[in-house]
């Protein structure tokens, strides 16, 4: 699959609002990633978060949707960025599945409403057709968010966590587009 020019676009749903992220993003990014709570479960985001590493992050992410390499939205609920979502390792037709939110959105289905808004984004608009995602082991709660996305175990590995300075085992999943269920 070779890059091509896709718009950058916002997609509205039910109660979220994915925008592309900007530079602009990196302040509030340091501030929820400032919890433990959140940075833990992120294999290479660092604790506590390096302000410069979240800025230069989010200052290549403009770069990276025009080369074709990731796809990565703001998820704001209320006018709020509350977190991302984005698909990126993007090679040939598939790529990777990430999601992070504040931990005041946790366990209010924000993290499925915004993948599965995805999913039209980068199986339609970007091409793709498969996606693969991953999960701390002691994350059970995201486990059953991407299964609950049609998304299938196939695995587990070893990982280095920036985060926790350790390895650790991620459980691996693959979705198809073929896969995909038909409803919430």
């Amino acid at each position: 699959m070779t890059a091509r020019s896709i718009p950058r676009s916002f997609i509205q749903t039910a109660r979220l609002l994915l925008r592309p992220t900007s530079a602009g993003d990196a302040e509030r990014a340091c501030e929820i990633q400032s919890d433990w709570n959140v940075t833990r479960m992120l294999s290479n985001a660092t604790y506590p978060p390096g302000r410069q590493d979240i800025q230069s992050w989010f200052s290549s992410h403009e770069q990276e949707w025009a080369d074709g390499t990731a796809y990565r939205f703001a998820i704001e609920q209320a006018g709020r960025m509350i977190g991302v979502v984005d698909v990126d390792g993007i090679s040939g037709a598939e790529g990777s599945l990430g999601y992070w939110l504040e931990k005041a959105a946790w366990g209010k289905a924000y993290a499925f409403e915004a993948a599965q808004a995805l999913f039209g984004f980068v199986f339609h608009e970007v091409g793709l057709t498969g996606l693969e995602s991953g999960h701390a082991s002691d994350n059970p709660a995201s486990g059953r968010v991407l299964t609950k996305l049609g998304f299938t175990q196939i695995g587990s590995r070893e990982l280095f966590s920036r985060s926790r300075r350790e390895t650790i085992i991620q459980c691996c999943y693959m979705l198809e587009k073929g896969d995909l269920p038909l409803g919430p």
